[in-house]
Parts: structure tokens; sequence; C-alpha cells
């Protein structure tokens, strides 16, 4: 006993570091973390001779395992899914009621002319080809910058298929199983029924209870996800027992009841799931890749690798097409959609329990099945992973680069500092809830948002994927310090800024706790009345390129000595906002921007002194500086 026990915690060690490592590494090289995931569990599992992990090993625990977490997932995919992306993407609901039909039925032809299945194996194998999965989907949505709208047709037919394809594979299984009793319809019509009870009533009324009780504040705060967790698993299991696999569809039908239900913290709730994802996506891919035989891929010939080819180019592509005829849906989504369709963990997991009852029921190639399906996932998950971050760009679909600046707050000096980027090539947003506090901002021509920065409205309109650097700096610390937590897990903590607060002690317990701030911007001195009394006086934006020749120390020699750094701008469109404290070194190339009183020369010419002090001599390049506008008075 206590060896079985030191072996499995060894294998969930184990697991969880491959998977958990191949994440980072994805990160790290810039490539979809799946095709590592299923790369780590092979070179652990049958690529080892003495393989590190073995899941055949533990039975039933790991289908177990690997099925409570596709539930988790399917929720926190349906937790995603709002009806207002209905409206900017037009023509998805043609995906389901049309797609899914055309996919299964040109899917099984594949398998039956192409694969050499026989045709009850055949019409498993197409309805499995449904599915396309929000574990495989929503990573690669998350690492390829999809433009809003395309990635909401992505969602809604990974989400909503998954569940519907592994309930077809199940209700065919039935039927076939139970073929030659005399009852094998009446399985499938009972077993129909059973999943639409369980997913309207166990998923869509439980959800909206378990919203309820959270509107009504009967579950605290810090018990609302582990209740929500709960819940589902509760719903996945119940349901099961009601259909096989209808818990799918019931845990899917909950995450959307409950994602549009405008819960208060339900942000707080879905970033706990998304963080939970992330490990269970990880652990599930691992096992799954780790658990393939060298007796199951010795399996797959060259009749799999033409099944594999018809399914990337032949069936995914016309089925899409077919679906979306005379549809609002442009071209180019359309291309994209035929293109992208990587098979995930349910697909593999319904696989894993119809090929062996298929074989103890006796059918003919129905051994090919697990392998054949694992060879489309492999074949899938590479070459979409690798492909729809050129593909996108290609056909004008990927989200622009992480370009912009986020300025929440409308005051002359912000505007002043969206102007100076502005010069410089980089592209500003300015966001204020007040329509008159933008008025000098839309006369310097500066783009804005009119509205909450952290509404609904805001979520829609705004496209996060564009920004790369957030400054709030309104005259609220709270608000500000409110505006990064938001924002942070979107844009990155270490890209999110506001201003300096009233108390410049870190230690003061009457502040804003410090965990809960954004990165303090510019100098410590650097408030919103400060930098308010600074414009009146006269302050202005300069900006300058360090050079071989006009050195950093050049520009520290010739800068007023109370002059403000405020940025770097690196490679042409990356901003650096300088972190107060932090010691700073441009590199050749950069443009430092700082923020000072106008130089000497201009004072003395503002006071009325016609004959300004001479340029220092020492000018190495030409234009070493330009200055901004001048920021007008306070009015």
């Amino acid at each position: 006993m206590q060896q079985e026990t030191e072996a499995a915690v060894e294998l969930a060690v184990t697991v969880l570091a491959v998977g958990v490592g191949a994440q980072w590494v994805a990160w790290k090289v810039r490539i979809p973390a799946i095709i590592l995931l299923l790369v780590g569990g092979l070179i652990v599992g049958p690529f080892t001779p003495d393989a590190l992990i073995r899941p055949g090993d533990s039975g039933e625990v790991v289908r177990i395992i690997v099925s409570l977490c596709v539930a988790v997932i399917l929720f926190e995919g349906g937790l995603s899914l709002h009806r207002g992306e209905l409206k900017g993407a037009p023509g998805v609901e043609r995906l389901v009621y049309f797609g899914v039909p055309l996919a299964f039925a040109l899917g099984s032809l594949a398998g039956y002319h192409i694969g050499g299945l026989t045709y009850p194996v055949a019409l498993v194998f197409g309805a499995i080809m449904v599915v396309t999965g929000p574990t495989v989907i929503i990573p690669l949505l998350r690492q390829s910058a999809l433009n809003r709208r395309t990635a909401s047709y992505f969602k809604w037919e990974g989400i909503v298929n998954d569940p519907i394809g592994a309930l077809l594979a199940v209700l065919l299984f039935q039927f076939f199983v139970y073929a030659g009793e005399g009852d094998a319809m009446d399985v499938v019509i009972t077993g129909l029924g059973a999943a639409l009870i369980a997913g309207v009533v166990l998923g869509g009324f439980g959800g909206w209870v378990m919203g309820r009780a959270f509107q009504a504040a009967q579950v605290p705060e810090y018990l609302k996800s582990p209740v929500m967790l709960t819940a589902v698993l509760i719903v996945y299991v119940a349901a099961n027992h009601l259909q096989r696999e209808a818990g799918l569809l019931a845990v899917t039908i909950m995450g959307i009841v409950v994602g549009n239900m405008h819960l208060p913290g339900l942000q707080d709730m879905k970033r706990f799931k998304e963080y939970i994802t992330v490990i269970l996506v990880s652990v599930v891919f691992v096992l799954l890749s780790a658990g393939l035989t060298p007796d199951a891929l010795a399996r797959l010939d060259w009749r799999a690798f033409l099944l594999v080819a018809s399914i990337l180019l032949l069936v995914r592509p016309a089925a899409i097409l077919l679906a979306t005829v005379r549809s609002e849906m442009g071209w180019p989504d359309r291309l994209m959609l035929a293109w992208i369709a990587p098979r995930g963990i349910v697909a593999a997991a319904t696989a894993g329990v119809m090929g062996p009852g298929l074989v103890e029921a006796g059918y003919d190639t129905a051994e090919l099945l697990l392998p054949l399906v694992f060879a489309v996932i492999f074949a899938t998950v590479v070459v979409h992973g690798l492909s729809i971050g050129p593909v996108s760009r290609m056909l004008g679909l990927a989200s622009p680069a992480r370009d912009s600046v986020l300025l929440v707050g409308a005051s002359p000096w912000t505007v002043e500092l969206g102007r100076i980027l502005k010069d410089l090539g980089v592209k500003v947003l300015v966001a204020d809830g007040s329509w008159h506090n933008l008025r000098a901002a839309r006369l310097a021509g500066l783009p804005v948002f009119y509205g909450e920065i952290l509404s609904e409205f805001a979520e829609e309109s705004v496209e996060l994927a564009h920004v790369q650097t957030v400054l709030c700096a309104t005259d609220n610390d709270a608000y500000n310090a409110l505006v990064c937590t938001a924002l942070a897990p979107d844009i990155g903590r270490d890209r999110v800024f506001q201003l300096a607060m009233g108390s410049t002690d870190d230690l003061d317990p009457r502040g804003v706790s410090a965990g809960l701030i954004g990165n303090v911007a510019f100098a410590s001195q650097a408030e919103y009345e400060w930098l308010w009394e600074r414009h009146v006086e006269g302050w202005q934006f300069s900006k300058t390129r360090i050079t071989d020749e006009y050195t950093y120390s050049d520009l520290l020699g010739d800068l007023p000595g109370d002059a403000m750094k405020t940025l770097i701008l690196r490679d042409e469109r990356k901003v650096m906002f300088i972190r107060a404290g932090a010691e700073i070194e441009p590199e050749e190339g950069d443009v430092l921007v700082f923020y000072g009183p106008p130089r000497t020369s201009e004072r003395r010419a503002a006071a009325g002194d016609q004959k300004p002090e001479p340029e220092p001599e020492k000018t190495k390049e030409k234009d070493r500086w330009s200055s901004g506008q001048p920021a007008p008075a306070r009015s």
C-alpha cells in the first residue's frame, strides 16, 4: 500500500512538473503550449524505455481524474461565452446547426472510405471529429491574439460543439452496443432525452440557482469559488448518472448561464477558474499523451496518414464553407474557421472509452479508433498551433501587436503626454468618464474613450489585446489602484502604472496597501497635484534620441536638475514607463522622454529678454531633443 501511495505521489509530481514546465517554456519561446505538453508527455511516456509516467498502471483512477478535469475546463469555457459577443459575430449559430451535421457526415465518410473503418466505427469516429475543444482553442487564442470577432467564432463553436460531439458519440456507441437486442433505438431515444434533461435542468437551472444564491449574499466571498467548483463537479456527476457524458453538456450550459448573470465578484471567480484550468490542461494533456503505448502507435499506417490529411484538408474546410454559405460571415473568417480546428481532451477521453467498448462488442477495426483519434489530435494541434498566427496575419484577422498606450484620466498633463507619444508614432487612447475632461484630448487629435474603463461596455469596446502599457493618472489614488489591479491580469502587472500617491511612505498604514497598487510611475513626488503645479509653471515634455555620439551621460549633463524622466521608447514601438526609484540605462537608439522646465534661454525670452542665451556648443546631434508644445494654463 505504501509503495502504491509513493508511486501515485511521484506520478502527480512528475506530471505537474512536466506540464507547468512545458507551459513556461512555451511562453518563453512563444509557441503554443499544447505542442510542448504533447511532446513532453511522449518523452516521459512511450518514447522512454523505462517510462517515467505510466498512466495505464493507475487504471480507472486516471480516467476519473481526466473526466473531472474536462468538466471544470468546459465550465470555465462556458463562463467566457457572453451573449453580447453574438452581436459582433453573426453566423455563429450556423456553425452549430449546420456545421455539426456536415462535419459528422463528412468525417464518417472519410473514416469509412479513406481510413478503412467499418461503418459503425466510422460513425463513432465522425462524431468524435465534431469536437474541436476549448482545451486547445482557448490557449491558442490566448497566444495568437486574434481579433475579438474571429475569436468569438472559435470560442462559441469549440465550447458548444464539444459536449454535442461527445454526446453524439455516446449515443451511437450505445446504439451499436445494443444492436441486435431489439431495443437499440429505444436506448438512443431515452439517452437523448436524459441528456437534454440533464443539460437544461441540472446545468441551466442549477447554474441559475447558484447565481441567485450569490446575488442574495447567501455565500460569503471567500467561499464563492470553492462553492462554484464543488457545484460544477456535483452537476457533472449527477448528469452522468442520468446519461453517460451528459455531464459535459450540463456543465457547459451551467457555465453559460452563470457567465451571463452579471454576478458581483464574477471576475475574481473567473480568474480562479482560469488559473485552475491552466494546471488542469497541463495535467490532462501530459497524462493522455504519456498513456499512448508503442503497440497503439504501431497500428498507424499509410491509410491513417491519408485519413488525418483528409480531416485537415477536406472534411473541416468543406463542412465550414458549406455551413456558412450566404451567411453574414466574411470570407477571411470563413477561411480561418475552415483551416483551424484542433482537437483536444474531450476527443481523446471519448475515444478512450468508446474504442475499448467497441472492441469488446466485437466490431472490426475498433482497435484503430483510439490511435486514429490521437493521430488527428497530434496533427491538428501541431499544424494548427504553428500556423494560426501566420494564417491570421495573412488574412488580416490578427489583432495588432501590443502597440498602444492607455492613459486613464484626461487632464492637461496626460493630454501633453499623449501628444508627444503621438509625435513619436505611438498609438494612444485617453479614457475618462467625463466628456468635458476629454475635450482637450479630442482637440489634440488623440483617440478617446468616453465612459468607465472598468465597465462591461469598455470590456467589449476597448481592445486590451492592443495595449502594451497603462498609466492611471486621475486625481483619485484609490481609483488608480483599482484600475491597475483590474487590468494587471490582462496587460501584465509589470506594465500597469499609476501616479504617486499622497503618502510616499510604503509603511504608512493609512495609505493604499502596496499589494493593491500598480507600479508607481516616474518619481515619488509625481503626484497629481504636483504635476498640476508643474503644468501651471510651464513645464513641458521633451524628447531626445540616445546615440553613439550623444550618449545618455551627455544628456544628463544638459538636462535641468529638476527634470523628471518619464519613459523610454525602444525599437520605435516599445514604450517603457520609468518606475519611481528605478535606475535606468537607455540603450543606443532609444528615445528618452522627460518632463521639465523650459530651458534657460526660453525662460529669459518668456521674461522679456530679447537676447536668449545661446544654445550649448556641444551639439553632437542635430535636434538633440525637441520640445513638446507648451501646456496651456490651467483654467
